[in-house]
């Protein structure tokens, strides 16, 4: 495993332990479902040049439709949706091959569309968000990068779309307390759970990924719509909903960038993983809150709580509340409401 979390194979084949996309769609109930061609867009920083070739080897190999530039279902583009992109940065780039295949693994009808921010800073990640949101066809931002808790009154501008589910990882380093983005009162935040095959109607069985992040920003507006939910935060308690992230149980197979020039198979995890997947059953239901009435996405789940998989065991570390960091019945930091039990939860 590098430090990133990612389980390093070198192969030329799937890792035999790697989540396929049959596996996460019959874990999450989405086998069936479609999303009649709608946008998921993923903001990352740096390049990654052989992303559509890459793309490609994941998609054949698991006999998904072709997502090509040519056919019209990917597009890349830079943080203001030019053609120039940015320099390659092999840290970032496997950030992407993981987002892109875990969107094609979610909803294989998907289009995608990726932007490739000038760097890591918030202002030019923001301003790829901020492109996003103007591009046709776009329900659903994914976010898979995260720092210290930061307020919206400073960047909250670069995330607050009603109308277009924005979703944000939680984070991959225990309980930590808030991180920004999804800290954002105007986010989706997305925790991350252990995923294994259980004996059980569902087959699968999940618990809390001791690795995702939660917290309590103090920052940061309390939802609205959480305040049934008996959080303990008095601002914006993180997280919403949760999907696979555990490296190890639950992983998904990625075909990822070894260099500049090279890739292989291997498999990644956390909450880099679940932020795209929960973007894509946003994607899949067509429910992303609405701009004329100026509802945020992540209150569509508060109110579809008994829709979604409760995660109800596990722990990501020690806390006061102990909810903030400790798995129970109801919300809970770690995995908030739940994972996606179809797409009704959304």
């Amino acid at each position: 495993m590098d430090p990133s979390g990612h389980v390093v194979s070198n192969a030329v084949a799937p890792p035999a332990t790697g989540l396929t996309p049959s596996q996460l769609r019959s874990a999450y109930q989405l086998t069936g479902t479609a999303s009649g061609g709608r946008t998921v867009a993923i903001v990352d920083a740096y390049g990654y040049p052989n992303l559509a070739r890459d793309l490609a080897t994941y998609r054949s190999q698991f006999g998904l439709p072709a997502c090509t530039t040519s056919n019209g279902c990917l597009s890349v583009v830079n943080e203001t949706g030019g053609t120039k992109l940015p320099r390659f940065n092999l840290g970032w780039a496997q950030e992407q091959s993981l987002d892109v295949d875990a969107v094609s693994a979610a909803c294989p009808d998907c289009r995608i569309v990726v932007l490739e921010a000038n760097s890591a800073s918030f202002t030019d990640l923001g301003t790829a968000v901020q492109t996003a949101a103007t591009l046709p066809g776009v329900s659903a931002i994914s976010n898979s990068y995260g720092g210290s808790d930061a307020a919206d009154s400073t960047y909250g501008k670069y995330y607050s779309f009603p109308g277009i589910a924005v979703t944000a990882s939680a984070g991959d380093n225990g309980y930590k307390g808030a991180s920004y983005p999804a800290s954002s009162s105007y986010v989706t935040a997305v925790g991350g759970t252990s995923l294994v095959p259980a004996a059980n109607v569902r087959g699968w069985s999940e618990t809390v990924w001791s690795g995702t992040g939660s917290g309590c920003s103090s920052l940061n507006a309390a939802l609205p719509a959480a305040s049934a939910d008996g959080t303990g935060c008095a601002g914006r308690a993180m997280n919403d909903v949760a999907a696979a992230s555990d490296p190890n149980n639950g992983g998904l197979a990625v075909y990822y960038p070894t260099s500049s020039s090279a890739s292989s198979w291997g498999q990644f995890g956390g909450t880099s993983e679940a932020s795209p997947i929960i973007a894509s059953v946003y994607a899949l239901s067509g429910n992303t809150g609405s701009a004329a009435t100026g509802t945020y996405a992540n209150s569509i789940p508060y109110g579809h709580a008994s829709s979604l998989f409760d995660v109800a065991s596990g722990s990501n570390g020690n806390c006061t509340p102990a909810q903030w960091c400790n798995a129970r019945a109801g919300w809970d930091g770690p995995t908030g409401l739940g994972t996606p039990d179809g797409v009704s939860g959304f």
